[in-house]
Order: structure tokens, then sequence, then C-alpha cells
């Protein structure tokens, strides 16, 4: 599981703090919990005395990220919104991922890949191979089909309901293997299974012999963008019960959850 998010009232004191900005971003932290507040239910909620309080709101209210009604009641503007929706224009999935996947990687020793979706179809946009000589070949680029690979099942497990009728009308149900789901009522229980689960399987589904892990990750609004998965050959991945598949799957979903983190997802959104 990815690290829970500190609040400024768990800042580390092995660190020198800045009082000020300790206080404005305590502050704004309280703020953004309700629509609105008075001056004496902040500064309480804040733990700060309320001149100290007033004083901090009146810049922030002058810089523009706090507004005062007319009945001295404050709230947040947008601005805080505005800046962190540029914030994203800087963040790279790839770049967030790949050492999240090195990780991961090295934990199972086994290939690891983060697909996102194209059209009717999954792209492994990543690779970290496995320790093993003997590993699942692949490449970054490789096209997949989304209804027999446990990439491909996140993407339609976890995408709007418009969009996932949308796709399973348009969908061809091949049989890439004598495991392959083909037909929608099996795919669509099959999705309900991996919503429930937080993670999906491919068992020899797409190719005999391979048997792969997925799970989603999720960005800052809570849609999924990408999965990440890891592969393993028949001869690594048995014997195995379902705890076993559990506790495997656990490490994939904790880093998928970690990618969505870095992204600015929170668990529960």
């Amino acid at each position: 599981m990815p690290k829970s998010k500190k609040s400024l009232n768990e800042a580390p004191s092995t660190q020198p703090l800045v009082n000020a900005v300790f206080r404005v971003f305590t502050i704004l932290e309280r703020v953004s919990e309700r629509e609105n507040w008075n001056l004496e239910e902040l500064s309480r909620a804040a733990g700060l005395a309320k001149p100290t309080a007033y004083r901090f709101l009146q810049t922030l209210q002058e810089l523009g990220y706090v507004r005062r009604n007319g009945e001295d009641r404050y709230s947040l503007t947008m601005k805080l919104f505005a800046m962190g929706s540029r914030a994203l224009d800087h963040l790279d999935l790839y770049a967030l991922a790949r050492p999240v996947a090195q990780d991961l990687a090295l934990e199972l020793g086994e290939t690891v890949h983060m697909g996102v979706l194209d059209e009717m179809e999954a792209v492994y946009v990543l690779k970290i191979e496995s320790k093993y000589t003997i590993r699942m070949y692949s490449r970054v680029g490789r096209h997949l089909p989304l209804h027999c690979t446990a990439l491909g099942k996140c993407l339609l497990a976890w995408a709007e309901p418009a969009a996932l009728c949308s796709a399973l009308d348009q969908m061809r149900l091949v049989a890439f293997a004598p495991k392959t789901i083909a037909t929608r009522a099996g795919l669509e229980a099959e999705l309900e299974r991996v919503r429930r689960d937080g993670y999906a399987l491919d068992d020899e589904e797409h190719e005999e012999g391979i048997h792969c892990i997925g799970a989603p990750v999720f960005d800052h609004a809570g849609a999924v963008v990408a999965a990440v998965s890891a592969s393993w050959p028949e001869f690594r991945w048995l014997p195995v019960d379902d705890a076993g598949v559990a506790l495997r799957a656990a490490h994939v979903v904790a880093a998928a959850r970690q990618i969505s983190s870095l992204l600015g997802w929170e668990a529960g959104s």
C-alpha cells in the first residue's frame, strides 16, 4: 500500500519549520474542509488565536486565495485549483511510474508492464524485464486485446459505464486460447469480479503458459488512465493456491496505487 498523505500537523520533527508558512497552509487546509467558516470557528479549528488567524486570512484574501462574503464567512477561491491544474501539465506518467515498476519487478522477480488504452486495444508503454533468462516476450508499443489480458480487463472494468457499454458493443471477442472468455455475458461477469477484487487475472487467456495479474492506475480525478501488470510463465506460477494469488496481487495493487497517488489520486476518491 502507498504511504498515507501526511497532514501538516504530522510534519517531521527533525526538519525546521517556517512557522508562518506552516500556519498559512494549516488555515488553507481547514478552509478547504467546508463550504465556509466564520473567524471564530476557523481559528479554533486551526488552533490559532483569532487575531493571528484574521491577519493570515486578510493576506490570503488580498492574494486571491480566500474570499469573505457579506456575512463575514470565509471560503476558498478557485485560485488554488487553477494552480494545481497547471501542475498537471508537468506530470509525466512514464517518468512517475518507471521507478515504481522497477521496484515491483525486483520484489516479484518477474516482467512488469504498464499499458494504456489505444482506441479498442491496450498498448504497452513501459516494460521492466524479469530477472530470469526465460521470460515473457513483449515490447513497448505492442498492442493487446482488452478482453483477455490483465491490463485490458482493468482498463475496461473501471471505464465510465457509457464507454464500457460502447466498447462491449464493438468488441470482437476472439478466442486466443482455450481459456479465453469469448462471450459478452462471461466478460461482463469477469469485469464485475475484477472490480470486486481490485485486480484482474489473465489465466492463460491470451497466451498459453503465461499468467498475469493487473491493477488499475487512476488520475487525480479518479479516472482510470493506465494499468500495471506482472507476468509469470507457467512453471514459475505453479504451484499457487488462492492465497498465493492474492499475495502476489497485493504487490501489484500496491504498485498501481503508488503510481495513482503520484498522479494525485486519493484512496476513496
